[in-house]
Order: structure tokens, then C-alpha cells, then sequence
């Protein structure tokens, strides 16, 4: 895949994310939820943390350590994608981490915690908050580890031909 391809599907996914994440603090108030389903609600929260609000509860030191570590994330990806643009699932995948990783960095640097919004529960028990670029990285994850497996079982198959 070419790396303009794979930075215009990482592009694509921040412009949603951003533009949900906006769309979301000006319609809702912090801490309102709007319950969409039974089992889905719309709900402002911010998170300073990393995923399940990991060092959330933090001096505000985790802001630039947490951004850090994005950054650092994003200009790898930027080196894999383009070492690897052969392997199509596979720059895909780094898109989309690529995407969301740059929405949540935006929100730490720009505001010092992470917009979330989208709100899955069962009966009492509530997932924690997320957003559109959390969405990205988790299936971009998903596709990766997908991705690993195939190659796994591509090899096998070419070792016991071999045999």
C-alpha cells in the first residue's frame, strides 16, 4: 500500500474522531448522558489517563509522558508503513492505530485529557468510555494480530508442502 494511501486512511480517521469528539462537547454538558439504547449511551467524560483511565488518578505527569509514548508511536508506524507498504492488512491496520493514536495525542496535548464519549454497558456494569480514535487502534489491533495468524498459518502450510 502506498504510505499516501495509508496516511489518508490515518488522515480520514482523525478528522472523525476530531469532528465527533467536537461535535459531542457541544452538544453535551460533562458528565450527561443521553441513552440511545439499551445497552449504549452517549455520556462526556474526560479521561487524563490511557485506556481504563490508567493513571488517570495521576499528578498530571502521565499528559506529556502519555503523549510522549504517541508521538514516539506514530513516527515508527510512519517508518513501518513505509518499510513494509507491500503487506496490505498490515498497513491497514497501522493506519488506523495511526489515526486514533493522533486523536487521543491531540486531545492530551491540546486540552491535557482524552475526549470519550460512547458509553456500552450490561444491565449495571458499564465499559469504560471511549471514542472513535479508542475504536481505530482497537480494530487496527484486531486486524494485526488477525494479520499474524494468517502469515502463521501461510507458513505452516508451506512447511508441510515441503515435506
Amino acid at each position: 500500500m502506498k504510505l499516501y494511501i495509508s496516511l489518508s486512511i490515518a488522515l480520514i480517521v482523525l478528522v472523525l474522531d476530531l469532528a465527533s469528539k467536537y461535535w459531542v462537547e457541544s452538544t453535551l454538558e460533562f458528565g450527561q448522558k443521553i441513552a440511545l439504547t439499551g445497552f449504549f449511551n452517549l455520556v462526556l467524560t474526560y479521561n487524563p489517563g490511557a485506556a481504563f483511565s490508567f493513571l488517570s488518578e495521576e499528578s498530571g505527569w502521565q499528559r506529556w509522558f502519555l503523549s510522549g509514548i504517541a508521538g514516539s508511536a506514530a513516527l515508527l508506524i510512519i517508518f513501518l508503513l513505509n518499510k513494509y507498504k507491500h503487506e496490505q492488512l498490515f498497513c491497514m491496520s497501522l493506519s488506523l492505530i495511526l489515526g486514533g493514536a493522533l486523536g487521543n495525542l491531540y486531545d492530551r496535548v491540546t486540552l491535557g485529557y482524552v475526549v470519550d464519549f460512547l458509553d456500552f454497558y450490561i444491565g449495571t456494569y458499564h465499559w469504560p468510555a471511549f471514542n472513535i480514535a479508542d475504536s481505530a487502534i482497537f480494530i487496527g489491533a484486531a486486524l494485526m494480530i488477525y494479520e499474524s495468524f494468517r502469515h502463521k498459518e501461510g507458513s505452516e502450510n508451506s512447511k508441510a508442502k515441503a515435506k
